[in-house]
């Protein structure tokens, strides 16, 4: 499910901004038609000018209500009478987005049994985003099931002298869900530490269930301003 919503703060209407001559979200489309475990690639959005947009490339679209709150929340009515037994979230804005990241991802909630949830994060390489807090971090076990995310640069380092054995990770905003949890999830109240750091996954974590993570290098380029748009153009043609 590639969750697709007209309205932006920043940029509204970007999930149709053109890209080398196409709107951005058959760039995403077609990047995940390319993935090898999916059966199934349907577009859930908003508003009747993205299903106009994507009837033009041959994509599924499914109209959802304007009013959810998040992605999530829309990928669940979009689904409700689909069969199906995971669900990946695919960010919309994202059209450089991996097929082989989002098959990893299907294959690790596929091969778990227990875990209801999973999704992506990346070794943090530059420090900048260490204390940036649009750059989510994510703490894990052993069995690299998550124990928390956060805005906040985590794990904190009291000795200096164990910094070498830190690893720190970022968040990257890709979900797989088995079907019956995400209509669970999406029927939790917000818990209070969701609403402190505004994470959504925190939910789901405080409410006692596991989230499965992958380790990836992808680095993830969202689109959420004209000039992040510029940014996408020139590392298509790559310049």
């Amino acid at each position: 499910m590639i969750p697709a919503r007209w309205a932006s703060s920043r940029f509204e209407g970007k999930i149709l901004a053109e890209i080398k001559g196409k709107p951005m979200i058959q760039h995403v489309w077609q990047q995940v038609k390319k993935c090898r475990l999916l059966d199934e690639v349907l577009i859930a959005c908003d508003d009747k000018r993205i299903v106009e947009a994507a009837r033009g490339f041959s994509a599924k679209a499914v109209m959802t209500s304007p009013e959810h709150a998040s992605g999530t929340d829309r990928i669940a009515e979009a689904v409700e009478n689909i069969p199906a037994n995971i669900i990946v979230n695919i960010q919309g804005d994202e059209p450089l987005i991996r097929p082989s990241v989002i098959d990893n991802l299907a294959k690790a909630l596929i091969q778990d049994d227990e875990c209801p949830m999973a999704t992506v994060i990346k070794p943090i390489q530059d420090e900048d985003e260490l204390s940036d807090p649009n750059v989510v971090k994510v703490v894990i076990n052993q069995n690299r099931h998550a124990m928390y995310f956060s805005r906040a640069p985590v794990p904190y380092i009291r000795d200096k002298k164990s910094s070498k054995n830190v690893v720190y990770y970022k968040h990257i905003g890709l979900y797989a869900y088995k079907k019956s949890f995400l209509r669970t999830f999406t029927r939790l109240p917000p818990s209070r530490l969701e609403q402190i750091e505004r994470l959504e996954q925190l939910r789901a974590l405080e409410a006692g269930y596991k989230i499965r993570t992958v380790v990836t290098n992808y680095e993830s380029v969202g689109v959420d301003t004209p000039e992040d748009l510029q940014k996408v153009e020139k590392l298509l043609a790559g310049v």
